[in-house]
């Protein structure tokens, strides 16, 4: 009979640590303003964008969201692509998707805008106007890409690697 209670009261105190944990989360997202829920969930589950769209994340200015392992969150990315400044995609050896990408964005003056890890082979930027050099870092190999952002979305950079 003891047991019972004390799974009882653990399963309690559970629920109820969920629950508020559930709810702070929810009242934080709603006003830092986060589209995608909080940055802290890296998954796409409970999303208030839906559809499988993964977290966006913000680092200063930049608003930017990756992923695209799984074929809900790939789908999504691709789908919302064309509603962002940057479009950037990872892929190795016979197209193959890559993840764990490092992104390093640079903007006027040499000024770093954005240093992140891809986690899919899609990664979508919000950034002002302007020219950026993109840099990609996939294990030892770096790459890099020019890119012009205007105020429409479409800017686009396709990076592959053909080492695995």
């Amino acid at each position: 009979m003891k047991t019972r209670t004390s799974k009882k009261a653990m399963l309690a105190a559970a629920v109820a640590t969920a629950a508020l944990g559930f709810t702070a989360g929810g009242a934080w997202a709603q006003n830092a303003s986060t589209v995608g829920g909080t940055t802290t969930d890296m998954t796409s589950a409970g999303n208030e964008n839906g559809g499988g769209m993964p977290q966006i994340q913000h680092q200063g200015e930049v608003a930017y969201v990756s992923g695209g392992v799984g074929s809900d969150e790939s789908a999504a990315l691709k789908r919302a692509a064309h509603h962002w400044p940057l479009a950037m995609r990872f892929t190795g050896p016979g197209s193959d998707y890559l993840a764990d990408v490092h992104v390093r964005i640079v903007g006027p003056h040499d000024a770093d805008v954005l240093h992140a890890d891809s986690r899919g082979p899609y990664m979508l930027v919000k950034l002002p106007p302007g020219h950026y050099t993109v840099h990609a870092r996939y294990k030892d190999d770096d790459q890099s890409h020019e890119v012009t952002v205007g105020k429409a979305a479409g800017a686009r950079a396709d990076f592959h690697w053909n080492t695995q």
